[in-house]
């Protein structure tokens, strides 16, 4: 088993939109970033390494951590970014769509806080930084799925937080404003616009919004900051 001095951390959902942008950002800032998604990914650095899953996969997440593990020797950061939305009616909405939904955002997640965990608690330090959407507090109409599992996003990271104190990891939340990705670009324009209406800031967000509370909460500084869910741009329900 390998060991590094270098922060080792991981993000999911890496081939395109804010995880890629994470993941380059994160390499030059100097960290071993470990990346998945479920497509190929054209991205390649001497401190990125990818892995193709579907991050409900307990087989292959699993598999993926064992490499993780005896490769780097540790991990010191989680980003759950993976996330998939379907912006209908819910009358409208294919349960096979529902079960995607939920399969990607909640157990994704949850498998790789849990795998990420098990690792960090051997070095008694972990960051663990999981994705919200401002569709939570607000209760979209036409969201109801998607909405539904960040809602579970929001419970898990609490708990989480409380669960994962002794082994001194944190474990916190984004909620990002709309940003222009794939995520969002189906939806209407005048249903980004009336979301945007209903934020403190009226504006789009960028990845650098996103980075720059990330960075806060993995500071090795921020160790009391734990459970919170930051809902970016403003959002009060």
């Amino acid at each position: 088993m390998k060991k590094t001095d270098t922060k080792v951390m991981i993000i999911t959902g890496t081939s395109k939109g804010i995880g890629r942008h994470l993941a380059e950002y994160y390499v030059d800032q100097g960290l071993h970033v470990i990346g998945c998604s479920r497509s190929k990914t054209d991205f390649y650095s001497a401190n990125y390494r990818h892995f193709i899953l579907d991050v409900f996969d307990e087989k292959a997440v699993r598999a993926m951590f064992t490499e993780i593990r005896r490769d780097y020797g540790k991990l010191d950061i989680t980003i759950n970014n993976a996330g998939v939305a379907s912006m209908n009616h819910s009358i409208l909405t294919p349960i096979d769509t529902v079960r995607n939904i939920f399969e990607t955002n909640v157990v994704g997640t949850f498998l790789v806080s849990r795998e990420s965990a098990k690792l960090m608690r051997y070095v008694n330090y972990g960051r663990i930084i999981n994705f919200a959407t401002g569709a939570v507090p607000l209760k979209l109409e036409g969201e109801a799925a998607y909405a539904s599992s960040k809602a579970a996003i929001v419970q898990l990271t609490q708990i989480l937080s409380k669960e994962l104190a002794e082994f001194k990891i944190t474990v916190n939340a984004v909620g990002p404003p709309a940003i222009k990705t794939d995520l969002i670009r189906s939806v209407p324009k005048q249903k980004l616009d009336d979301f945007l209406k209903r934020h403190a800031i009226k504006r789009y967000g960028d990845f650098s919004d996103v980075t720059n509370l990330i960075n806060f909460f993995i500071k090795p500084e921020s160790e009391m900051v734990t459970g919170q869910v930051v809902y970016l741009g403003g959002v009060f329900g």
